[in-house]
C-alpha cells in the first residue's frame, strides 16, 4: 500500500496545485468499442465480460511490477492508472469555475458539469441541490476511486471507473446492471465518508442524518445505495455554515455552501490520506 499511497499524493497534489481540466486526456472509447463487441449479451453478464478483461490485464501488470526492484515502475504505472480512472473531468477545476464565475449565469453552467452520474437530472442552482451535488460529484471523481485503488491497486482504480463508464452503454438492461454495481461500489466509500465527516464536522448533524435517512421505510441498507451521502452533506454543511466556518453564515447562498462543502471534502480527504498512511506506518513497524 505504501506505493499507492506515494502515487496518491502524487496525483492529488499535481491536480490541486495545477486544476485545469484535462478531461480530454481520460479517453474510454476504447473501452467503449469493446463494450460493443459484446452485444451479443445484455444485462450484468455483459457488464461482467466488460469489466473482467480489462481489470485482470491491469492487475496482472501491476502484479509483474510488484516488488522493490521494480518499484519506480510500479510507481509510475498507479500514477498513470489513477491519474487516469479520476474524473472524467477535474473536480477543483469545476469548484472554481462556480465559485469564481463571472456572474450568475456563467456559475449556474459550469453547475451543469458537476453532475456525478451520465444520466442523472439537471439540478437547480440552490444551496441544497449544489451541495448534494458537490459531494456526490467528490464520491464518485475521488473517493471511491482513492478507496479502490488502496484496496485492490490500480486494477481497482480502473474496474471503478470502467463500471460508470458502462452505465452509458447503450441498451437498458446493460445500463441497468451497470447502475447497480457501480452505486454497490460507491456503498462503502460513501460510508467511510460519512464517518470522516462526522470526525471534522459537526458530529451531531451528520450522525443524525444519516440515521433519520436510514429510518425513512423507502431506505434500506440492503439496497446499497449511495443517497444517503448527500442528506449527509447536506446536514454537516449547513451546520458549519451556520457556526460560522467560513465568511457568511447564510446557509441559502449557493456559493458560501459550495466553498464549505470544499472545504469539508479537503477536511475529509486529509483524514483518508493520515488513516492510510497510518496503515503504511504499521505495516513497516511490524
Amino acid at each position: 500500500m505504501a506505493i499507492e499511497l506515494v502515487a496518491a499524493l502524487i496525483v492529488l497534489l499535481v491536480l490541486m496545485v495545477w486544476p485545469g481540466n484535462v478531461a480530454g486526456f481520460r479517453r474510454f472509447g476504447w473501452y467503449r468499442r469493446w463494450l460493443g463487441v459484446l452485444d451479443f449479451v445484455e444485462g450484468g453478464g455483459r457488464v461482467a465480460l466488460a469489466l473482467i478483461a480489462p481489470v485482470v490485464v491491469c492487475g496482472a501488470i501491476a502484479w509483474l511490477l510488484h516488488g522493490w526492484v521494480l518499484a519506480l515502475a510500479a510507481l509510475a504505472f498507479s500514477v498513470l492508472i489513477l491519474f487516469y480512472a479520476f474524473g472524467p473531468r477535474e473536480l477543483e477545476s469545476d469548484f472554481e469555475a462556480i465559485l469564481l464565475g463571472a456572474d450568475p449565469a456563467a456559475r449556474v453552467a459550469a453547475a451543469a458539469n458537476l453532475q456525478s452520474a451520465p444520466d442523472g437530472a439537471p439540478r437547480a442552482f440552490t444551496a441544497p441541490e449544489l451541495v448534494e451535488a458537490a459531494v456526490m460529484a467528490s464520491l464518485r471523481r475521488r473517493f471511491a476511486v482513492l478507496f479502490w485503488f488502496f484496496l485492490l491497486g490500480p486494477a481497482g482504480a480502473l474496474g471503478y471507473r470502467l463500471a460508470w463508464v458502462t452505465t452509458a452503454a447503450a441498451d437498458p438492461r446493460t445500463r441497468q446492471a451497470a447502475r447497480r454495481f457501480a452505486n454497490a461500489l460507491d456503498w462503502l466509500p460513501a460510508h467511510l465518508m460519512v464517518l470522516a465527516m462526522a470526525l471534522v464536522s459537526n458530529f451531531d448533524a451528520v450522525t443524525g442524518a444519516w440515521r433519520a435517512w436510514h429510518a425513512e421505510p423507502a431506505h434500506s441498507m440492503g439496497d446499497l445505495d449511495p443517497d444517503f451521502l448527500a442528506a449527509v452533506a447536506r446536514s454537516g454543511v449547513d451546520a458549519d455554515v451556520a457556526a460560522g466556518d467560513g465568511s457568511s453564515t447564510d446557509t441559502h447562498d449557493p456559493c458560501v455552501e459550495l466553498a464549505d462543502a470544499r472545504r469539508l471534502m479537503l477536511r475529509v480527504l486529509i483524514v483518508w490520506l493520515a488513516v492510510v498512511a497510518l496503515i503504511v506506518l504499521a505495516g513497516w513497524v511490524t
